[in-house]
Protein backbone atom coordinates (compact mmCIF):
# COMPACT_ATOMS: atom_id res chain seq x y z
CA UNK A 1 0.00 0.00 0.00
CA UNK A 2 0.94 3.92 -0.95
CA UNK A 3 -0.22 6.03 1.86
CA UNK A 4 0.29 10.37 1.28
CA UNK A 5 -0.49 13.50 2.88
CA UNK A 6 -2.47 15.91 0.72
CA UNK A 7 -4.26 18.83 0.78
CA UNK A 8 -6.88 19.42 -1.47
CA UNK A 9 -7.90 23.41 -0.44
CA UNK A 10 -9.19 22.51 3.17
CA UNK A 11 -5.96 21.43 5.19
CA UNK A 12 -3.49 18.49 5.49
CA UNK A 13 -5.06 14.88 5.26
CA UNK A 14 -4.10 11.29 4.96
CA UNK A 15 -4.73 9.03 2.15
CA UNK A 16 -4.40 5.82 0.61
CA UNK A 17 -2.97 6.25 -3.11
CA UNK A 18 -4.05 3.99 -5.59
CA UNK A 19 -4.14 4.44 -9.84
CA UNK A 20 -3.62 7.74 -9.69
CA UNK A 21 -6.22 9.24 -6.94
CA UNK A 22 -6.47 9.56 -3.32
CA UNK A 23 -8.84 8.10 -1.42
CA UNK A 24 -8.55 10.14 2.35
CA UNK A 25 -7.99 8.25 5.24
CA UNK A 26 -8.81 11.71 7.60
CA UNK A 27 -10.89 14.38 6.92
CA UNK A 28 -10.04 17.74 6.94
CA UNK A 29 -8.97 18.98 10.49
CA UNK A 30 -8.27 15.12 11.87
CA UNK A 31 -4.43 15.03 10.84
CA UNK A 32 -2.16 14.31 8.49
CA UNK A 33 -0.32 10.66 8.18
CA UNK A 34 2.50 11.42 11.00
CA UNK A 35 -0.59 12.10 12.78
CA UNK A 36 -2.34 8.84 11.87
CA UNK A 37 0.68 6.73 12.73
CA UNK A 38 0.78 8.22 16.24
CA UNK A 39 -2.49 7.03 16.68
CA UNK A 40 -1.50 3.23 15.77
CA UNK A 41 -1.06 1.30 12.70
CA UNK A 42 -2.02 2.11 9.30
CA UNK A 43 -5.65 1.17 7.93
CA UNK A 44 -6.01 -1.34 5.35
CA UNK A 45 -8.40 0.45 3.87
CA UNK A 46 -9.39 4.26 3.27
CA UNK A 47 -13.21 5.05 3.73
CA UNK A 48 -13.23 8.48 1.43
CA UNK A 49 -14.14 8.90 -1.72
CA UNK A 50 -10.64 8.99 -4.47
CA UNK A 51 -9.55 12.07 -5.72
CA UNK A 52 -7.68 12.19 -9.06
CA UNK A 53 -3.87 13.29 -8.04
CA UNK A 54 -4.63 16.42 -10.41
CA UNK A 55 -7.36 17.91 -8.03
CA UNK A 56 -4.91 17.98 -4.93
CA UNK A 57 -1.36 18.83 -3.79
CA UNK A 58 0.58 16.70 -2.00
CA UNK A 59 3.00 17.35 0.81
CA UNK A 60 5.94 15.56 2.93
CA UNK A 61 4.89 12.07 3.25
CA UNK A 62 5.47 12.79 7.07
CA UNK A 63 5.40 16.92 7.32
CA UNK A 64 5.79 17.08 10.75
CA UNK A 65 8.42 14.63 12.30
CA UNK A 66 9.66 14.44 15.72
CA UNK A 67 13.08 13.55 13.93
CA UNK A 68 14.98 13.40 10.44
CA UNK A 69 17.78 11.10 11.08
CA UNK A 70 20.31 10.61 8.35
CA UNK A 71 23.15 8.60 7.71
CA UNK A 72 26.13 9.27 6.47
CA UNK A 73 28.78 7.58 4.01
CA UNK A 74 26.63 4.22 3.89
CA UNK A 75 26.71 2.82 0.36
CA UNK A 76 30.19 1.29 0.11
CA UNK A 77 30.98 2.18 -3.62
CA UNK A 78 30.03 6.22 -2.07
CA UNK A 79 32.42 5.47 0.60
CA UNK A 80 35.04 4.59 -1.73
CA UNK A 81 34.53 7.19 -4.30
CA UNK A 82 35.60 9.45 -1.22
CA UNK A 83 38.52 7.68 -0.13
CA UNK A 84 36.97 6.92 3.09
CA UNK A 85 37.35 3.56 5.08
CA UNK A 86 34.12 1.67 5.76
CA UNK A 87 33.13 2.85 8.81
CA UNK A 88 32.24 0.08 12.04
CA UNK A 89 29.12 2.82 13.00
CA UNK A 90 27.02 4.45 11.34
CA UNK A 91 27.50 7.95 11.01
CA UNK A 92 25.02 10.26 12.10
CA UNK A 93 23.75 13.58 11.46
CA UNK A 94 20.34 15.27 11.82
CA UNK A 95 17.92 17.58 9.21
CA UNK A 96 14.83 19.28 10.60
CA UNK A 97 11.24 19.90 9.45
CA UNK A 98 12.45 22.98 7.95
CA UNK A 99 14.10 21.30 5.18
CA UNK A 100 11.52 18.91 4.03
CA UNK A 101 9.67 20.07 0.65
CA UNK A 102 6.86 17.09 -1.47
CA UNK A 103 7.45 15.69 -4.68
CA UNK A 104 7.01 18.52 -7.35
CA UNK A 105 8.61 21.23 -5.14
CA UNK A 106 10.52 24.33 -6.74
CA UNK A 107 13.06 24.20 -3.89
CA UNK A 108 15.07 28.22 -3.97
CA UNK A 109 18.90 27.88 -3.57
CA UNK A 110 20.77 29.09 -0.62
CA UNK A 111 22.20 32.15 -1.05
CA UNK A 112 25.17 31.49 1.12
CA UNK A 113 26.33 28.76 -0.78
CA UNK A 114 27.57 27.96 -4.84
CA UNK A 115 28.41 24.43 -4.24
CA UNK A 116 24.57 22.29 -4.14
CA UNK A 117 25.11 18.97 -4.40
CA UNK A 118 22.31 16.23 -4.68
CA UNK A 119 22.10 12.92 -2.46
CA UNK A 120 19.71 10.21 -3.80
CA UNK A 121 18.57 8.39 -0.41
CA UNK A 122 15.89 5.86 0.61
CA UNK A 123 14.92 7.02 3.94
CA UNK A 124 12.20 4.80 5.51
CA UNK A 125 9.57 5.77 8.68
CA UNK A 126 8.81 4.26 12.17
CA UNK A 127 5.56 3.08 13.00
CA UNK A 128 5.93 2.54 16.01
CA UNK A 129 7.68 4.18 19.79
CA UNK A 130 10.67 1.39 20.05
CA UNK A 131 14.02 1.43 22.33
CA UNK A 132 16.68 -1.71 21.96
CA UNK A 133 15.37 -3.01 19.25
CA UNK A 134 17.01 -6.21 18.52
CA UNK A 135 18.38 -5.95 14.89
CA UNK A 136 16.33 -9.83 14.37
CA UNK A 137 12.76 -7.77 15.25
CA UNK A 138 13.77 -4.43 13.89
CA UNK A 139 11.99 -4.67 10.35
CA UNK A 140 8.87 -5.26 12.72
CA UNK A 141 9.37 -1.30 13.63
CA UNK A 142 9.02 0.03 10.40
CA UNK A 143 6.14 1.69 8.97
CA UNK A 144 7.29 1.99 5.27
CA UNK A 145 10.00 3.81 3.03
CA UNK A 146 10.04 6.78 0.87
CA UNK A 147 12.51 8.24 -1.16
CA UNK A 148 14.33 11.69 0.22
CA UNK A 149 17.01 13.94 -1.33
CA UNK A 150 19.41 15.43 1.43
CA UNK A 151 21.11 18.61 -0.48
CA UNK A 152 24.17 19.13 0.89
CA UNK A 153 25.97 22.81 0.89
CA UNK A 154 29.28 20.69 0.32
CA UNK A 155 31.46 24.20 1.12
CA UNK A 156 29.35 24.64 4.53
CA UNK A 157 29.73 21.34 4.81
CA UNK A 158 33.16 21.45 5.48
CA UNK A 159 33.40 24.66 7.90
CA UNK A 160 33.40 22.52 10.96
CA UNK A 161 34.17 18.99 12.53
CA UNK A 162 29.91 18.90 12.30
CA UNK A 163 28.12 18.65 8.36
CA UNK A 164 25.16 20.07 9.69
CA UNK A 165 26.15 23.48 8.45
CA UNK A 166 25.74 22.34 5.20
CA UNK A 167 22.58 19.87 5.69
CA UNK A 168 19.82 21.95 7.31
CA UNK A 169 19.13 25.19 4.90
CA UNK A 170 15.22 25.35 4.17
CA UNK A 171 14.15 22.86 2.37
CA UNK A 172 17.31 20.89 2.10
CA UNK A 173 15.44 17.62 2.12
CA UNK A 174 12.72 16.97 -0.66
CA UNK A 175 10.86 13.12 0.43
CA UNK A 176 8.23 11.90 -0.89
CA UNK A 177 5.96 10.71 -3.13
CA UNK A 178 5.07 8.51 -0.74
CA UNK A 179 4.82 5.98 1.95
CA UNK A 180 5.39 2.29 0.83
CA UNK A 181 4.47 0.08 3.36
CA UNK A 182 7.22 -3.36 3.22
CA UNK A 183 4.99 -5.65 1.47
CA UNK A 184 4.78 -3.43 -1.33
CA UNK A 185 8.15 -2.51 -1.06
CA UNK A 186 9.91 -5.77 -1.17
CA UNK A 187 13.21 -6.64 0.93
CA UNK A 188 15.09 -4.05 2.36
CA UNK A 189 17.80 -4.92 0.82
CA UNK A 190 16.53 -4.85 -2.90
CA UNK A 191 15.34 -1.30 -2.98
CA UNK A 192 16.56 0.33 -6.12
CA UNK A 193 17.63 3.59 -6.32
CA UNK A 194 18.74 6.35 -9.37
CA UNK A 195 19.27 9.75 -9.78
CA UNK A 196 18.95 12.13 -13.11
CA UNK A 197 19.83 15.60 -13.42
CA UNK A 198 18.66 17.09 -16.37
CA UNK A 199 17.76 13.94 -17.59
CA UNK A 200 21.42 12.38 -16.92
CA UNK A 201 21.93 9.63 -15.18
CA UNK A 202 24.34 10.29 -11.87
CA UNK A 203 23.67 8.04 -9.71
CA UNK A 204 21.85 4.13 -9.64
CA UNK A 205 21.78 1.37 -6.87
CA UNK A 206 20.21 -0.23 -4.68
CA UNK A 207 19.97 -1.00 -0.74
CA UNK A 208 22.34 -4.24 -1.36
CA UNK A 209 25.32 -1.85 -1.00
CA UNK A 210 24.47 -0.39 1.99
CA UNK A 211 26.95 -0.68 4.57
CA UNK A 212 24.58 -0.71 7.93
CA UNK A 213 21.57 -2.36 6.73
CA UNK A 214 17.70 -1.24 7.40
CA UNK A 215 17.67 -3.51 10.61
CA UNK A 216 21.01 -2.82 11.92
CA UNK A 217 20.20 1.11 11.68
CA UNK A 218 16.98 0.44 13.81
CA UNK A 219 18.74 -1.73 16.27
CA UNK A 220 21.88 0.84 16.86
CA UNK A 221 19.80 4.33 16.49
CA UNK A 222 17.21 2.46 18.89
CA UNK A 223 20.19 2.12 21.66
CA UNK A 224 20.96 5.43 21.18
CA UNK A 225 17.47 7.10 21.45
CA UNK A 226 13.91 6.06 21.69
CA UNK A 227 12.75 5.99 18.31
CA UNK A 228 8.96 7.45 17.65
CA UNK A 229 5.72 6.33 15.09
CA UNK A 230 6.90 9.14 12.16
CA UNK A 231 10.47 9.39 13.27
CA UNK A 232 12.78 10.10 9.44
CA UNK A 233 15.55 7.76 8.99
CA UNK A 234 17.67 8.58 5.48
CA UNK A 235 20.11 5.73 5.06
CA UNK A 236 22.72 7.63 2.64
CA UNK A 237 23.27 7.88 -0.75
CA UNK A 238 24.86 5.54 -3.71
CA UNK A 239 28.07 7.00 -5.51
CA UNK A 240 27.83 9.38 -8.08
CA UNK A 241 27.16 12.60 -6.06
CA UNK A 242 28.72 15.76 -7.44
CA UNK A 243 31.38 16.39 -5.59
CA UNK A 244 33.09 13.02 -6.47
CA UNK A 245 33.14 14.04 -9.96
CA UNK A 246 35.57 15.56 -12.54
CA UNK A 247 34.53 18.37 -13.13
CA UNK A 248 32.52 18.73 -9.65
CA UNK A 249 29.18 19.20 -10.65
CA UNK A 250 27.01 21.78 -8.58
CA UNK A 251 23.07 22.43 -8.47
CA UNK A 252 21.97 25.50 -10.72
CA UNK A 253 18.88 27.87 -10.84
CA UNK A 254 16.58 25.79 -13.53
CA UNK A 255 18.19 22.63 -12.60
CA UNK A 256 15.66 19.18 -12.40
CA UNK A 257 16.30 16.51 -10.01
CA UNK A 258 14.90 13.54 -10.15
CA UNK A 259 15.28 10.68 -7.83
CA UNK A 260 13.57 7.48 -8.59
CA UNK A 261 12.70 3.39 -7.59
CA UNK A 262 11.25 1.03 -8.97
CA UNK A 263 9.42 -0.13 -5.44
CA UNK A 264 9.11 3.72 -4.08
CA UNK A 265 8.12 5.29 -7.21
CA UNK A 266 9.63 9.36 -8.45
CA UNK A 267 10.52 12.28 -6.71
CA UNK A 268 11.06 15.31 -9.15
CA UNK A 269 12.87 18.87 -7.40
CA UNK A 270 13.14 22.07 -9.54
CA UNK A 271 15.93 24.36 -8.62
CA UNK A 272 15.40 28.10 -8.31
Amino acid sequence: MRFVTFDAGRGPQAGRLADGEVAPITAPGEGDLGDLLQRGPLPASAPGVPVPLDELTLLPPIPRPAKIICIGLNYAAHAAEQGAELPEYPTVFAKFANALAPAGATVPLPSFSQKVDYEAEVAFVIGDTCKDVPEAEALDHVAGYTLLNDLSARDYQRISAQWMPGKVFDHAAPCGPALVTPDEAGPADAIGISLTLNGQEMQNSSTADLIHSVPALVAFLSKLMTLEPGDIVSTGTPAGVGMSREPRVWLQPGDEVVVASPQLGELRTTLA
